[in-house]
């Protein structure tokens, strides 16, 4: 397959600012889009007023930046600053000996055979957060997709992660706070204002939503360290965890990656079966075959690891999901030494762009790519992929610790929902993206479920 890239000699190509400024607040997905589609590879510098990124979307590029060179491509700047308040220095904060440290500990607790020996768990939880959803079903009554995915998420996450130590008003209070925050603070990560003291659209409610973070989690860190450090959650995990000094952690060590791994635990999981739901309805053909499998190798009866294992199709459609609705949908990196990517010059201190939004949809690469394939990733074509065509969950030294844990939940959770149910959308056809810190659908998506019992009696 060809790559599509043309080298311009050491200069990359430059869109002029009113192409980009405007409508990059308003519509950041479609500006990245347009502009990476016409570049077809090639490194692209936007022009923002005093903020002037390069966007790299040719998975060549891509490996650089997050692999094969990513020491010089870190995460910091005027991205990440905005978010400190939140993520600390913990595993989703700026680079750093606190970053390093965070992924050393949590790393054991998200491997793969690790996630895999909770299967029951996870099952268990999401058989009674799905449970819940019978009373609306029998009745018709409309439900609020978004809404109820981020119910059954976060109680599968708190029932298997935390081990009921954060209580479900407090997730739910939690969970609310960061959606808040994935939306007010996106504007001051696109003017790229980081001083406090600079009032921004939105900082009352971020502020706000940081607060109430505050006061959940604190005492829930105090508590943890007052107490014996028993269990396998991720809270007695760092309570027993110790710093490179050989010391215990401190409070603000293990709020910071409480929060990182509350984040990682619900928000892709969320967005990502938010957007299925829809896209479901819009491909009917797909939605069949899943159906088909579900009842074929679920029925009713527990999932386990024979199940997950023959779930392939259904699996295919949550990686399919993952190339065009990208919770992450992009990762901006600063640049700490001078570099050349493609034959093109990066200055030091500058920020580039690398994006899963723009990159899982360059025909360079992907046949169709507007189109909604799951076959795609089943075995024999998915062979066929460069490495970094396709990352939803990052690459290198930062990827997410948490993609095993994701894949694993979603897919329970789905055949779950469909094992019981069928859904009926509200005819609105596939949202637009909403203008936040990951890839939401924008406007309130509505279902009915009918039983299958039911519909299958019928």
């Amino acid at each position: 397959m060809s790559s599509g890239v043309v080298a311009r000699r050491g200069k990359a190509r430059r869109i002029p600012i009113h192409r980009t400024l405007p409508r990059f607040i308003t519509n950041p997905y479609a500006v990245l889009d347009e502009v990476g589609r016409e570049a077809g590879g090639e490194v692209v510098r936007l022009n923002l007023g005093l903020f002037r990124p390069y966007l790299l979307t040719h998975p060549d590029h891509v490996q650089r930046v997050l692999r094969d060179n990513a020491d010089n491509y870190i995460r910091g700047g005027r991205f990440w600053r905005p978010l400190r308040h939140l993520f600390g220095d913990g595993i989703l904060g700026e680079d750093g000996s606190g970053w390093e440290h965070s992924r050393k500990t949590l790393q054991p607790s998200f491997t793969r055979k690790y996630v895999d020996s909770l299967l029951d768990r996870i099952g268990d939880a999401v058989r009674a957060g799905v449970a819940e959803l019978d009373g609306p079903a029998r009745s018709g009554t409309p439900l609020d997709v978004g809404e109820e995915m981020r119910r059954i998420v976060s109680r599968t996450a708190v029932e298997v992660l935390f081990a009921d130590k954060i209580s479900a008003v407090d997730a739910r209070r939690v969970v609310d706070a960061v959606d808040t925050i994935g939306t007010s603070v996106v504007l001051r990560m696109s003017l790229g204002v980081t001083a406090k003291s600079i009032p921004v659209p939105g900082d009352r409610a971020y502020w706000r939503a940081v607060r109430t973070v505050e006061e959940v989690v604190v005492p829930l860190v105090r508590q943890a360290q007052r107490g014996p450090a028993e269990g396998t959650d991720i809270i007695a995990l760092l309570s027993r965890a110790r710093g490179a000094d050989g010391r215990e952690l401190t409070d603000a060590q293990v709020r910071d990656d409480i929060v990182a791994m509350f984040v990682t635990a619900n928000e892709t999981t969320t967005v990502v079966l938010t957007w299925l739901w829809p896209v479901l309805e819009a491909n009917p053909d797909v939605a069949r075959q899943v159906h088909e499998e579900v009842d074929r190798v679920v029925g009713g009866r527990p999932i386990g690891q024979s199940e997950v294992a023959d779930l392939r199709y259904t699996q295919a459609v949550l990686d399919e999901l993952l190339r065009l609705y990208p919770a992450a949908w992009v990762f901006p990196r600063l640049v700490r030494r001078a570099d050349v990517v493609g034959g093109i010059p990066i200055k030091g201190g500058s920020t580039v762009f690398v994006s899963p939004f723009v990159t899982h949809k360059l025909k360079e690469f992907w046949e169709r790519p507007a189109e909604f394939d799951p076959e795609r990733f089943l075995a024999s074509r998915r062979a066929r992929l460069h490495r970094y065509a396709y990352f939803p969950f990052g690459g290198g030294p930062h990827q997410c610790v948490g993609r095993h844990f994701f894949q694993l939940k979603a897919l329970v959770i789905v055949a779950t929902i469909l094992s019981r149910y069928r859904p009926a959308l509200d005819g609105g056809g596939i949202p637009r993206p909403a203008v936040a810190a990951s890839l939401r659908p924008g406007r309130r998506i509505e279902m009915t479920l009918s039983p299958v019992e039911r519909r299958l009696a019928a």
